[in-house]
């Protein structure tokens, strides 16, 4: 039982990240940000929020930084909205796989024409 609590810690966190970024962050720099995914230690003690960023590198190098500025306020809302003993330590990191994706589905359609050439 006890390996399971923090994938579903995580999980909330993710919804109410989600929620936070979208309602309570007032810093313009943010822009278009999905949470998608969160890591959690086993102790709940750290967690990791994967972020995208709809835009360039400027707008999520932007996003990052207003979201690291907003990491406070984020930590104390995640705390108070999930019941637990230490709110976690909070670090934002850009997910990069949702580009990753892109890109090979580019090279497969590359590979996939030039075999029907």
């Amino acid at each position: 039982m006890g390996s399971l609590r923090p994938s579903r810690v995580a999980e909330e966190i993710k919804k109410e990240v989600s929620v936070i970024i979208q309602r309570e962050v007032k810093d313009p720099r943010v822009g278009f940000v999905t949470v998608t995914g969160v890591e959690v230690t086993n102790d709940l003690r750290y967690a990791k929020i994967y972020v995208s960023v709809l835009g360039s590198n400027e707008e999520e190098e932007r996003s990052l930084a207003a979201l690291n500025k907003a990491k406070g306020l984020v930590r104390s809302e995640v705390g108070k909205r999930i019941r637990l003993r230490v709110a976690p330590e909070i670090t934002f990191i850009i997910d990069k796989s949702l580009d990753r994706g892109a890109r090979i589905n580019e090279l497969i359609s590359q590979v996939k024409g030039e075999k029907e050439d």
